[in-house]
Parts: structure tokens; sequence; C-alpha cells
């Protein structure tokens, strides 16, 4: 019991300062949660902020992007000191607001005066909206707990999401204050706001639930009943979540309620469930296998063993048909309706792994062999279907995914083989008399997977540093491009220094981005002197301009001269560049001074037009980037540990396994089955390969949402299978 412990019988009979001392100590609590994720989420925030410098078209936005994940990655401590004391100023002022007010937090108050606000608050208003509401659905039920234990806490009826202290509106607002504060360049402000989705920003789940963990420990509605969370919620909320529900989800329940009618039958490519009505949860405890049934599977789980025992290896084959026939040929009474639903789906998950032609044969009479433990589990326990974590689902998708891991040149002797092999065997000789050996199994399988994963890592330690620091060069000449395309966009640089600044101030800036790390202050240097220059080749039309262009000659051309020695230009084009620019200065000195206002209003119209023209030729000659396709995309999208068939140009086609992916996602490396071959591939060398058909990505995943998708699909078909389900 938590020492501050109170009966919730007599929760309504403590003081007002008590209920304020609970309040500001849920409020410390989120602080300190939050807090210890500070770190991680400025990292992936830099990662992001990095990306977004490297994909965005508009030259401008990848500067302030690139410059803002630098800034962020060179002062984390800075950032976690702002970030956490903003947390937790901003947590103490809503509670505080909580207790004296009834009316909603000043977060919903700005938001519902928008009209009074500037455009540029009112988009910001919006945006926070709209993360807010993103957040709150990662997280709706446990929100929905909190709201009502911190309802029954302070004596309400109820208490809204806009009056919770804990809403992510809450969190996002702090953190985005302390982000404003933090980097002084205003450009990065509105590029990092919506960035704070849930994949980047801080995990709300463990902080609402360590404040729902107190609550409970203290007395407060430690049974929340879902009849008491029905009433207390917002019905709007409910009947909207049971509108959106997955259309398989729905067939699912159709078929093991027998009571519902279906509403249709609709193809769906995901399952994913989290939580159902409490009625619904006692549907599926109350279902049960009868003993005769139970002896029966026995036996035939039975008979299974000994043939795979008689014809060990390649030898014994998968029974394709034996959850069909278990269907026709149990004791007749001992199959319900639901029964003989959960036997033709599981039937088709099966049917999708021995008709999956990516798994090797040799892996599915392992896997064949756990039919009917799975059968067992799946009809005392239908979860199986709407639980990605079930452990028996869980152990069918991992041997789907992994299997094409094993090395065929080693054979049985592979030791993924004989971890399967082990596990396998485990599961038929355990199952009737421990319940967790699902869960086991699938602990040992996974313990076994991430040792390859980490030797496999180790092995790479090279190619990754070498990779790392391609990327890092790559990123580098990406912000070199960008800070010279911003001078040279606006055609008013002098041809000669154009042509120096794309082709020789490129490499000098990269090589200070790439330093920038170590010496912060050299990308500064490199590009002050690149505007020096820019400047000193305008026209200097005052007596004052020209001055001071002879003040600043010797230390610009000595700062050039510096930078150019670093890249190693030394040819004779070195010197016919300083040749022009010294004719350049010449001719600008030499010009007539003091002009009349009517000549320098020629001039600059003149200067204008050049420059107009200078910047539609750009824009003729530029090739426009071809906007990202479906094969970009998938590339983007694929994960480590995928396996793929790839064939490198003029080469055979190989199966190999993503490795590693570079931060930026620029740059993969593969391995081969027996890691005796590694290779690197940029991503649009991926990315080509996947348009020519010379990529696949294996589709080793979600093996058991497609089968029922498809048997549900089926028996929508079935017009007797659907009369049978209503």
């Amino acid at each position: 019991m938590h020492p501050h412990s109170t009966d919730s019988k007599h929760m309504h009979h403590i003081s007002a300062a008590r209920r304020g001392e609970i309040m500001h100590e849920l409020a410390s609590i989120a602080s300190t949660t939050a807090n210890s994720q500070i770190d991680a989420f400025a990292l992936r925030l830099s990662e992001a902020l990095l990306k977004m410098s490297e994909v965005s078209g508009d030259a401008k936005e990848a500067k302030f992007s690139f410059n803002a994940a630098n800034v962020l990655k060179n002062n984390g401590y800075a950032f976690y000191y702002l970030a956490s004391g903003h947390l937790g100023q901003v947590l103490v002022k809503e509670v505080e607001a909580l207790e004296h007010a009834s009316s909603p937090g000043t977060h919903e108050k700005r938001d519902d005066m928008l009209s009074l606000v500037p455009y540029e608050v009112m988009d910001k208003n919006l945006l926070l909206a709209n993360m807010s509401r993103t957040h709150e659905n990662y997280i709706s039920e446990h929100l929905a707990a909190l709201g009502i234990r911190l309802a029954y806490l302070l004596g309400k009826d109820e208490l809204p999401v806009a009056q919770n202290p804990f809403r992510p509106a809450v969190f996002l607002s702090a953190v985005h204050d302390a982000w404003c504060e933090f980097d002084p360049d205003t450009e990065s402000h509105s590029l990092v706001l919506p960035l704070l989705r849930p994949d980047i920003f801080l995990d709300l789940l463990p902080i609402i639930k360590a404040l729902n963990q107190d609550l409970i420990d203290r007395g407060v509605l430690p049974e929340l009943s879902d009849s008491y969370r029905i009433r207390k919620s917002n019905t709007n909320q409910e009947a909207t979540k049971k509108e959106n529900q997955p259309a398989l989800l729905q067939q699912l329940q159709h078929l093991f309620s027998p009571n519902e009618h279906p509403a249709g039958v609709k193809k769906t490519e995901q399952l994913l469930v989290n939580h159902f009505s409490a009625e619904y949860q006692n549907q599926m405890l109350q279902a049960a296998v009868n003993s005769q049934l139970l002896g029966y599977l026995a036996s035939v789980q039975t008979t299974m063993s000994q043939q795979h025992a008689a014809l060990p290896g390649s030898s014994f084959q998968p029974d394709t048909t034996l959850l069909s026939n278990i269907k026709a040929q149990a004791p007749r009474g001992t199959l319900t309706r639901v029964d003989e639903h959960t036997i033709d789906l599981l039937a088709k998950v099966f049917d999708v792994v021995f008709h999956n032609q990516d798994i090797p044969s040799e892996i599915k009479p392992l896997i064949s062999l756990l039919q009917v433990p799975v059968l067992k589990t799946a009809l005392a326990d239908k979860d199986f279907f709407f639980k990605e974590e079930h452990p028996a689902r869980r152990l069918i998708e991992l041997l789907a995914k992994y299997s094409v891991a094993w090395d065929q040149k080693k054979g049985t002797d592979d030791p993924f083989y004989q971890t399967v092999q082990r596990n396998i065997k485990r599961v038929g000789e355990e199952m009737d008399h421990k319940t967790s050996v699902f869960s086991d199994v699938v602990s040992d399988l996974e313990s076994f997977i991430q040792e390859e994963e980490t030797t496999s890592i180790d092995a790479l330690a090279t190619p990754i540093n070498e990779a790392l620091r391609e990327e890092k060069i790559g990123q580098a000449r990406k912000a070199a491009k960008s800070e010279v395309a911003l001078r040279i966009g606006t055609g008013e640089v002098v041809a000669f220094v154009e042509g120096f600044l794309e082709n020789k101030w490129v490499p000098v800036l990269t090589l200070a981005y790439s330093v920038q790390d170590e010496k912060p202050e050299v990308v500064k240097n490199a590009i002050q002197t690149m505007d020096d220059l820019i400047w000193s080749v305008k026209p200097k039309i005052t007596a004052e301009q020209r001055k001071e262009l002879l003040t600043k000659l010797p230390s610009m051309l000595s700062a050039l001269n510096k930078w150019l020695n670093l890249i190693k230009w030394e040819d004779a084009d070195r010197l016919q560049f300083f040749a022009e620019l010294a004719e350049c200065h010449a001719s600008i000195m030499r010009a007539p001074l003091e002009l009349s206002p009517q000549r320098q209003l020629e001039i600059s119209i003149e200067a204008a037009k050049k420059a107009a023209e200078r910047r539609l030729e750009k824009r003729v000659a530029a090739e426009p980037a071809p906007p990202p396709d479906e094969f970009d995309q998938k590339t983007d999208r694929i994960e480590r540990g995928t396996w793929i068939e790839y064939a490198p140009k003029g080469s055979e086609s190989k199966r190999v396994k993503l490795a590693w992916v570079s931060p930026m996602r620029s740059l993969y490396i593969f391995t081969t089955k027996d890691k005796s071959e590694s290779f690197s591939v940029s991503a649009e060398e991926l990315a080509q390969a996947f348009r020519e058909e010379r990529a696949r990505a294996i589709p080793t995943g979600g093996l058991v949402d497609r089968a029922l998708a498809q048997a549900i699909e089926s028996m929508g078909a079935n017009d007797a299978m659907v009369k049978s389900v209503a």
C-alpha cells in the first residue's frame, strides 16, 4: 500500500489542503517520469530535423532544420534543463488551476478565442490541438481512467480532458515553449511543433500509467469497473470509437458472438485491437473445451509426434488437412459453432504458412507440429485472434518471419533450426501441464534472435563506421549546397564568382560542416568569407564603400586562400580565378564616383534586370528533382531485419538481410545468411532496384493478420456461412 494511502470510502472527507498536496505529488511524478525521457526525445528530434533537411524541397527550410538539428545535438544539456524546467512549472500551474477553478485550462481558452489572436498564434494553436488529439488517441483509455480518478479525488462528477492537468496538450505546449527559448532562431519554432508526433515526442503512456498507479495505491478507485467507466466517459467518443472499429474485428466478434448479426464483410489489411468491452471479455473467458474433445485432440497430437519421430527431418511432411479433418472427425457434439469457426480460422492461418514460398520447406514440417497445441489454446482463449501479443500467435509470427534466416547450407545443424526444433518439441510436451509454455518458448526464441542481431551488428562495426562517416559527409554536402544556392539563386552574383562558389566553395563548406561538431566556429567563418567575397564584387558607388573594400580585401583574400589550401585546389584555374577577381575589383575602383540619383536608379534597374534574367536562365537550366514515388517510399519504410531478394546489376539474385540503416536512412547495409558477405547500398540505389524489380521485400510479418482477413473474406462470399453466423 502507498504510504499515503487513503480509503476510497472516505476520499471525499479529506481536506482540500490534502487533495492539493496529492495533486502536487502527482505533478512531481509526471515531471520526473517525463524528465527521464528528455534525452532520448532530443536525439529523436535531432534525427527528425536532419531528415527534414534532407528531403525538404525548400532550401531555406532545409537550412533552418539542419541548423536546428545541430544546435540540439551540441547543446543537449541546455535543452534538458529548459524542457524539464518548463514541464515542472506548467504542471504545477495546471494542478493549481484545477484546484481553484472549474473552467477549462488556459490552452483551451486560447483555442476558443482564435479570432482574437494573430494568424501565427492561431496556426500554432490549431496545430497544437491537432497534435494533442493524435496523442490522446494513443492513450485514450488510460487518460480516461486518470480523468475519472482525478474527478473522484476532487469530488467532481466528471473531469473533461480539457481540464485534465496531465492531458497531452500540456506536455506538448511546455516542450515547445522550451524549444522556443532554447533556439533563438524563430524560423525553427514552426518547424519543430509538427515533429512532436507520438513516434518522436515523449512517450506519454508510462507517465499516465504512473499517475493511475499512484492513485490506485492511494485507494482511489483501485478497481475501475467498465460500467463506471462508461457512465463517466463521453458517450459521443464511445460512439465514434465503435463506428471506427476495424471491419475485420467486427466480423471476428460476430463469429465468436452468435447472438449478433454481421453488418457486412469488408476486406482489411490490419488487425489492431487493444481493448474490448467487459461483456465481450467475459464471453471470451467463458469459452471452454470439454474433456472428450481434449482427449481426442491429445490422441491426434500423439499420432503426429510419433510420425515425426519415425520420419525425422525432410522425410516428415506437414499434414495440410489436419485441422479440417479434426473438424470433420471430432466426436459428435463436442464442437460448438464457435469451435468450428475457431478451427476454420486457424486452418487458414496454417494454410497461409504452408503455401508461403518464402518459408523454407524444411521448416514447415516443424511448424505443422504446432497445429494441435495452438488449436487447444485458441479453443480456450479467443484472444489468439484479437491480440497480436498473444504468445501462441507471437510464436507463429516469429517462426514465419525468422525462418528466412535459416542457413540451408548447414541444414539441421544450423543453430536457428535446432532452436526451433527444440522449442516446438517443448510446446508439445509441456502445454497440457504448463500454461506459460508458449510465453517461455517465445522468450527463448526472441533471446536467440536478439543474440544473433547483436553478433551481426558487432561484426559490422567497420562498415557501419564507414557508412556513418559517409552519411555525415553527405549531410554536410547538402548543407553546403543549400548555403551556396541561397546566395546565387538571386541572380545577382557575377558569373565567374557564381561558378567558383558552386565548384570550389561547396567543397569548402562541406569540409567545414563535416568538422562542425569538433570546431563549431569553422562554419561561421567559411560562410562569412563567402559573403565577403560576394559583397566585394558588387558595385561600390561611394568613396566610403570603396574605402571599406580596400580595408577588407587583405583579410578576405587571406581567408580565401587558407580555405582553398585545405581542399587542395592548386592548379592553374586557381590563378585564373584570382586574376579575374583582381580585375573585377580594379574595375569597381575605376568606375565614376558620386553618380547622380538618376544614374544610380538606372544602374539599379539594369542590375535588377540582369539578375532577373540570370534567375530565369538558372531556373530553366535546372532539372527539378523528380517527386518521391512508391519505390522511394518503400525504401524509406523498410525496417532493419527485413529480408529481401536482391540482384545487383549484372549479378545473380541473392537473399540478404537488412542489418543496419543509417540515422538519416541514406545508406543501407545488407548481409548474407551465413554473414560471410556484407555490402552497403544507397537509398537511391535501393529504390531503383525496387523500381527495376531487382529487389523484392520478403513479406514475413503480419502473417496471422493476412490469414484472418482472407478467411473472413472467403466466409463473406459464402452465403451459408453468413447465415450460420446470424
